[in-house]
């Protein structure tokens, strides 16, 4: 008798071929119907999630990871509002990207198509079983999700409400799996599913993300560490970097996009850094800074190299004093993660050279960080963040989930 694993992607695969036929009315209506059930069961989810952050918080789980993995109505609003918004987003699939006529008379052209089954493994977040699945939907292609045990009992109950909604409505039984085997050894065996995967996407921290990388033989997109920074300049409007800066830590820090370290220049660390600091702490933040900022600021923690290259995903932010812009877009370049990077000022020049020499996914001038998301930029929700730059970077929306193909139409041509 097959497995779960194998039973369940083996599923995914047999039913990738329909799924690539489905047209975007089918698709929308699925996606539809699945929101909808979503909010007729919201109390069985709340339950289901419940019971994993009461089990989880007994086990030690810091208050970040803990806040990634509650749901709540605003958050399963979200996740039906996400469905919803993805039925008016055009669909990639059958997209002609390019059409020519060779002078043998062969007429070539480059179509967009699904690309079949995807793989997502990630951490305590349920959210992401129900962005995953309406994406991969709406771009045609079936899901195989593995979700961290943290959030099992809340991804196998979201899991069982959408997808059968999802088959009610249309979709090829299998579209939509989940892997509910937690062992590790499961883990590593997905990763290796190249008969029934076409692409596998890891979403959480850098362990994870890494050991996906170095383990798979399925083709890898890998989604970003965020290690972000903000840099504010001396010609920036302080009032404009204080909000930007508090937001880009507080406002959500246990995610990819939240600002992990600070950089000011010199010339106005005096004037900036007490107040922004006073707020910081007033937050709830630690504050671990360099000789300079201690200088300023004496009650701060000293930084070590370590936290200049950490991804804290807590009320933690490292600080550092620069020279100049040159200063900061070294140390971005030395320690980032080539994710989410800000530059707070008002002189043009500096902003442009900002853009032109951080290398990472989204670089930002007066804003910040913290809009590096799918919804945000207007994809829809997103399947994760890619920091590599083959085939996607930054968001994943739709587009990113398909492929192409060449269709080539003739009238009898050979090759001589």
């Amino acid at each position: 008798m097959l497995d779960e694993l194998v039973q369940k992607c083996a599923q995914a695969k047999d039913s990738s071929r329909k799924m690539g036929m489905l047209s975007s009315d089918q698709k929308n209506e699925i996606l539809l119907k699945m929101a909808e059930s979503l909010m007729d069961n919201e109390e069985r989810i709340l339950e289901a999630n419940f019971y994993d952050v009461e089990r989880e918080k007994k086990k030690g789980l810091s208050n970040a990871l803990i806040d990634r993995l509650t749901l709540n109505h605003r958050r399963i609003q979200d996740m039906v509002d996400g469905l919803k918004e993805l039925t008016t987003l055009s669909d990639p699939v059958g997209e002609i990207e390019g059409m020519w006529k060779r002078p043998n008379g062969l007429t070539i052209g480059k179509i967009r198509v699904p690309i079949g089954v995807i793989g997502i493994i990630y951490e305590a977040r349920p959210n992401v079983t129900v962005d995953a699945a309406g994406l991969c939907i709406k771009a045609g292609n079936s899901v195989v999700l593995k979700g961290g045990s943290e959030a099992i009992e809340s991804n196998k109950t979201i899991v069982d409400i959408i997808s059968k909604a999802a088959y009610r409505a249309g979709a090829p039984m299998g579209c939509i799996q989940l892997i509910e085997d937690t062992d590790r050894e499961t883990v590593k065996r997905l990763m290796r599913m190249n008969e029934y995967l076409d692409v596998l996407i890891p979403r959480g921290g850098a362990g994870l993300i890494k050991a996906v990388v170095q383990n798979a033989t399925v083709p890898v997109i890998e989604t970003g560490v965020g290690n972000c920074h903000t840099y504010v300049d001396d010609e920036a409007d302080l009032k404009k970097a204080e909000e930007i800066a508090f937001n880009a830590k507080v406002q959500r820090p246990g995610v990819c996009n939240a600002m992990e370290t600070l950089l000011v220049n010199e010339k106005i660390a005096q004037v900036f850094l007490p107040p922004m600091i006073e707020r910081f702490k007033k937050a709830g933040v630690e504050i671990r800074g360099c000789e300079k900022t201690r200088a300023i600021c004496p009650e701060v923690v000293p930084a070590t190299e370590e936290d200049w290259a950490t991804e804290y995903l807590d009320l933690i932010l490292a600080v550092k004093v620069v020279r100049d812009i040159d200063e900061a877009i070294e140390h971005i370049y030395k320690y980032g993660t080539k994710h989410s990077e800000a530059i707070v000022t008002e002189n043009y020049s500096k902003a442009k050279k900002f853009l032109r020499e951080v290398d990472a996914a989204a670089v930002y001038v007066n804003a910040s960080t913290r809009f590096t998301d799918g919804g945000q930029y207007g994809f829809g929700a997103e399947i994760g963040i890619s920091t590599q730059k083959l085939h996607a970077r930054g968001p994943m929306g739709l587009k990113e989930l398909t492929t192409y193909k060449y269709i080539v139409l003739g009238d009898g041509q050979i090759r001589t």
